[in-house]
């Protein structure tokens, strides 16, 4: 299945993979953006190869950010029993043929991969075609499909530099410690323009600590719960901003005293503002999912985080909040300690002017100085000089 290398050096070519969720792709797109910014002498021409189905193609194009988009079966690598195993059996090697055709009319220099099970395929397809695979980690133990794909990957690229441990010692010469890709867009955001984008002053942000409540595009419904359940405490001693999430809005109480309708700010969903939004926010609330750290890690916010675990997911968000409250960037309230007293005592110590410029100073040390997205373009740049 040998490709040959095209030698032309006024064009790179790189083709991408992953998806599933927004958190394996819009990292990719970051690191598509900074591609862009930085090939000002050479022309750049960028394929994206996700799921064919599901929300892959939709968001890939809504970006931009790439120029053609390649949909292709996808089946879940699971590490229990399921009779779904079988048929999504077939989708993986199906996936991989697809992969192949995609690779040899596209031609690229290089193989991204931002990781879910949909990346795979490709990046076996672009090993068996010699093309160079790069993949990347976000969270901070890898995944069963960077497992996979590492096998293949001439470097790992990875958030954190604990992170390198989980790998076996004949790996570990290729692993980079890049941090997570953020889009450029964090990098520039304005306090001034979140304020004026929730109408509040910056007198109001003064006199009270502006908490922003995320649970994700979606919502949490653990999160509006406990949000409902403490709204008149809460707002007596914070500006809340809430993304409530379009699907547990109803979750909030509708009718409040004034107090709390001068005080509570719920949006269903905050988009191209987030950044702005973010750098006024003074405290984040939040699940830990890597990505959503990652941009307030760039932000420098200290953190109270509430891990997602139990059935359904293989508790890399425990481990994402377990890794930064060690480091003093965040306080966590876990499973067994996620109810309304935990809450207000942690809030309370989030509350302290001091403490939170001692989170964030922690938070600034995990940050560093250099741009993830554009370490790991330069990276792929690099492939074709």
């Amino acid at each position: 299945m040998f490709l040959k290398k095209k030698n032309n050096l006024d064009e790179i070519r790189v083709a991408c993979t992953g998806g599933g969720t927004g958190g394996h792709i819009y990292p990719g797109l970051a690191v598509v953006d900074e591609l862009r910014m930085l090939c000002t002498d050479r022309k750049l021409h960028v394929c994206w190869i996700g799921s064919s189905s599901g929300m892959d193609r939709t968001l890939v194009e809504k970006s931009g950010s790439v120029d053609v988009f390649y949909g292709v079966p996808s089946g879940k690598l699971r590490r229990y029993f399921s009779l779904r195993t079988i048929t999504d059996v077939f989708k993986i090697i199906a996936g991989f043929f697809c992969a192949v055709a995609v690779l040899r009319k596209e031609h690229p220099d290089v193989l991204f991969s931002k990781g879910g099970f949909v990346s795979v395929p490709p990046c076996y397809a672009a090993w068996c075609l010699k093309i160079p695979v790069y993949t990347h980690e976000c969270d901070f133990s890898p995944g069963l499909a960077t497992r996979l794909n590492s096998k293949v990957a001439e470097k790992i690229c990875i958030s954190y530099a604990d992170t390198i441990r989980f790998f076996r010692k004949n790996m570990q010469n290729k692993i980079l410690l890049t941090g997570n890709p953020v889009r450029p867009v964090f990098y520039s955001a304005s306090k001034q323009r979140g304020l004026q984008f929730l109408g509040l002053s910056e007198k109001q942000v003064e006199s009270k600590p502006l908490l922003l409540i995320l649970g994700g595009s979606s919502g949490a419904v653990q999160l509006n719960n406990l949000v409902a359940e403490n709204l008149e405490w809460l707002c007596s001693r914070f500006i809340i901003v809430h993304q409530t999430g379009s699907a547990h809005q109803s979750e909030i109480p509708a009718a409040v005293s004034a107090e709390v309708q001068s005080e509570y700010h719920p949006y269903q969903f905050i988009y191209k503002e987030m950044p702005d939004v973010l750098a006024a926010a003074d405290v984040v609330l939040s699940r830990a999912g890597a990505n959503s750290l990652a941009e307030f890690i760039v932000l420098h916010k200290p953190m109270v985080l509430i891990p997602l675990s139990g059935r359904g997911t293989r508790g890399d968000q425990v481990e994402n909040a377990d890794f930064l409250n060690r480091q003093g960037a965040a306080l966590v309230l876990n499973a067994a300690s996620c109810d309304s007293v935990h809450l207000r005592h942690i809030l309370e110590q989030m509350r302290e002017r001091s403490f939170r410029t001692s989170c964030s100073f922690a938070v600034s040390k995990i940050a560093g100085s250099d741009r993830p997205a554009h370490k790991i373009a330069e990276l792929l740049l690099a492939i074709n000089k």
